[in-house]
């Protein structure tokens, strides 16, 4: 599943090649997302101009003349930036196109269908979707002192704790593994026997490591692709995502795997505890 650096990535590109155009036509295949592309999809959006896109989460806001359109990647979505002129033929799963006054395509293809559409006015507070949100973590909402204060009550592994959108958003399996070993707290730790100071070396971490996959491009392990198809390159600079049985980097002790809430996690015996 695209975690936030894959779809920052995304917004990046999507901002590069779409802003300031105006939609002329919607082009719906298959209806069948996550929840069911409304049926008035098209009308509202043709005719409205990109003014600007962000990211909440792992959510992308396209900010339009008067609506917004909020999307989701699931598990195996993407947008892919395409020239008009000599468009490709439509593939298996591309599902939606927007035809833009720029000459540029946007494609979303999804495999598994787990993504999702939705349109609604510009008030992000009544969006339903977006309200039960954590602070972003590449913001200063996102500190060691809140995290510390959000989990005084969560005897979970603090892992599972990183993982809860309520708590902090965007931290996915791939990032939480990845943070918790260069602050060298064991996955499996109680959240709320984590100290501030520990909390406050966490919080840091998990920022420098979500900014150097996003200046990698993301992570590629299976689908994702930026808009231009292209992989991304972070899973390159892995510490210990997926490399149970292989030597630590920093002490070649040999990772372990376990499992939280059903996700995989590699951790160092030595370097984490």
């Amino acid at each position: 599943m695209p975690e936030l650096p894959e779809v920052e990535t995304v917004r990046r590109g999507l901002s590069a090649a779409t802003v300031g155009a105006k939609i002329v036509d919607v082009t719906v295949r298959d209806r069948r997302l996550r929840w069911a592309i409304a049926k008035d999809f098209e009308a509202i959006l043709s005719g409205q101009t990109i003014e600007l896109i962000e990211r909440r989460s792992k959510y992308l806001l396209f900010r339009l003349t008067d609506k917004t359109l909020l999307a989701h990647l699931g598990m195996t979505g993407s947008f892919v930036a395409l020239p008009t002129v000599n468009l490709p033929a439509v593939k298996a799963h591309d599902h939606v196109d927007f035809t833009l006054d720029s000459g540029i395509t946007i494609r979303y293809n999804d495999p598994r269908r787990f993504g999702s559409m939705h349109v609604f006015s510009s008030d992000d507070a009544a969006q339903p979707l977006l309200k039960i949100l954590g602070p972003e973590p590449l913001t200063d909402a996102l500190t060691g002192q809140h995290l510390f204060e959000a989990t005084r009550r969560r005897s979970c592994a603090v892992k599972l704790a990183l993982m809860d959108n309520s708590v902090v958003v965007g931290v996915g399996n791939i990032y939480a593994n990845e943070s918790l070993f260069r602050a060298g707290i064991h996955p499996s730790r109680a959240a709320n026997r984590v100290s501030l100071k520990r909390y406050e070396l966490l919080a840091a971490e998990i920022k420098i490591v979500l900014a150097e996959a996003i200046n990698a491009g993301g992570s590629t392990l299976r689908d994702f692709v930026n808009t231009s198809g292209e992989p991304g390159y972070f899973q390159l600079d892995y510490f210990v995502y997926g490399r149970d049985g292989e030597p630590c980097k920093r002490c070649g002790a040999t990772l372990k795997l376990s499992r939280h809430g059903g996700r995989a996690t590699v951790h160092c015996l030595t370097c984490q505890r």
